[in-house]
């Protein structure tokens, strides 16, 4: 279901009134400003998961305020229809979050259609359905996240000009026409491009839930995978694909293959931002695979539970920085790494906010990934199971306190 919110103020015309899509917003705390994005003054959409390119979910809008968001009342519901309660196949989840774009919504349901609604009444102006199988297991459930848009440079408002990106879960990159909901017929085979080609791959576990980014023509794709359930998982590989034809323009994978290792996952299952003026699409990874025991993917595991930069028009790995060494808790990177700037030491500089499930903010330098508040690699305790290997530190971020507490013990909290 999506509802709107009204804002009916005395006096104020019909024709005049403005909708609010309600949508998740947060602020950044400790004194960090917004990113410098390239935003017009009157910009009033939302065209991005997180509002805009860095992820900062800030909305300019001031016509909803703290001293009338009491009155505001519902103006419209829809529902999508595409409901599962987990009696003949997995359970559906609504998590899509709508893009506002060119006076229209534009969001996805449990079942990956994508849906475009006139935001002043909620009607449907037309819908795209994939057809996965929804009946097959996949590890999340049925569930999405939304879209992604891109505007074709020369292309106005021809078909496809404006197109909306969705990973399915069933593994493959969709793009359509976000004027009508057809298919852009040049992209890939009538619009779909599969993203099955990986080693190991297994239909359900392997499944994609998260929008993909688009910078400079390029669509980057992570992936969701299992990897709580067996040791041997598909790659975390993650791919950048040509915006216009769907041809694969590089990959990258977070974990190398090593003689030792019996590992797979480290994948990118969260949302990814980008930075289009230093070309830079940042990263985050989850675990290695299998979650809860390393003992057979011996080291840090490298650059799984990471925020990683990401050259996009080549895939290079220009800087990582891990949060959590060789995981054994399932301590994914689950948030978007934010861009933001902040006055530090006296000037400006521009750096990447990666949180994790520790409880622990990094604030890094978005040009090389070392940390702009101080990290410490301090010891922690080892792990007494056969065979495992656990690290014998864990990079602390000191300059910042934790969000959370962060021990515990049965008689008393500390932070």
């Amino acid at each position: 279901m999506l509802a709107t919110l009204r804002n009916r103020r005395p006096g104020r015309k019909a024709g005049r009134r403005r909708i609010c899509v309600a949508a998740a917003l947060s602020a950044l705390a400790l004194g960090l400003a917004p990113a410098a994005q390239a935003r017009s003054p009157a910009d009033d959409g939302w065209a991005f998961y997180g509002h805009d390119a860095g992820g900062q979910r800030f909305s300019p809008l001031k016509q909803v305020n703290t001293a009338n968001v009491a009155g505001l009342k519902l103006a419209w519901t829809f529902h999508t229809g595409d409901i599962a309660d987990g009696s003949k196949g997995p359970r559906s989840g609504l998590e899509t979050t709508p893009l506002f774009i060119d006076g229209r919504v534009y969001l996805t349901s449990a079942f990956n259609r994508i849906i475009a609604l006139d935001p002043v009444t909620g009607r449907q102006l037309w819908a795209y359905d994939p057809k996965i199988d929804i009946r097959t297991w996949y590890g999340d459930g049925l569930i999405n996240r939304g879209v992604a848009a891109w505007r074709a440079p020369g292309h106005g408002k021809g078909a496809c000009g404006l197109r909306l990106f969705e990973a399915t879960l069933d593994a493959r990159l969709v793009a359509v026409d976000a004027a009508t909901g057809r298919s852009c017929a040049g992209f890939g085979r009538d619009g779909l491009v599969s993203l099955r080609d990986v080693p190991s791959y297994q239909p359900g576990p392997y499944h994609m839930t998260s929008p993909p980014a688009v910078i400079d023509g390029v669509v980057v794709i992570g992936s969701a995978i299992d990897d709580n359930t067996k040791v041997a998982m598909p790659g975390g590989v993650v791919r950048g694909y040509d915006a216009r034809t769907g041809a694969l323009r590089w990959s990258w994978s977070p974990l190398k293959p090593a003689p030792n290792q019996n590992t797979g996952a480290g994948n990118a299952w969260s949302v990814m931002t980008v930075d289009p003026k230093r070309h830079l699409v940042f990263v985050p990874t989850g675990s290695a695979s299998p979650d809860y025991y390393g003992g057979l993917r011996p080291g840090d595991n490298k650059w799984a539970d990471s925020v990683v930069a990401l050259d996009s028009r080549t895939g290079r790995l220009v800087w990582g920085f891990q949060l959590v060494h060789h995981d054994l808790w399932d301590y994914d990177t689950a948030s978007s790494p934010l861009l933001a700037e902040i006055l530090h030491n006296g000037k400006r500089v521009a750096v990447v906010v990666a949180a994790n499930k520790t409880g622990f903010l990094y604030v890094l330098d978005r040009n090389t990934g070392r940390p702009v508040f101080p990290v410490e690699e301090r010891p922690v305790p080892a792990s007494d199971v056969p065979g495992e290997q656990s690290s014998p530190t864990q990079p602390f971020s000191v300059g910042l306190p934790p969000w959370p507490r962060n021990r515990w013990s049965p008689t008393k909290s500390t932070a």
